[in-house]
């Protein structure tokens, strides 16, 4: 496995990770009604949009770049 498509799963796989999070913050928010679950949930989310457009912008800069 190359480092180029390591990067892409390892990215892949915190997004999903970091939304999966925000579930569970979420979640947890509407039986304990806790600030900190609900601040939890949108960082988590704000990490996973910044996650996304880390790994268009990665995609885009090494397209070239060999998978070898």
């Amino acid at each position: 496995m190359s480092l180029k498509m390591f990067h892409i799963i390892f990215i892949s796989l915190s997004v999903l990770m970091s939304i999966l999070f925000a579930g569970w913050c979420w979640n947890a928010y509407f039986y304990e009604q806790s600030f900190f679950y609900m601040a939890g949930g949108i960082i988590s989310l704000l990490i996973a949009s910044g996650l996304i457009f880390y790994g268009k912008w990665f995609l885009k800069k090494y397209k070239g770049l060999s998978n070898i």
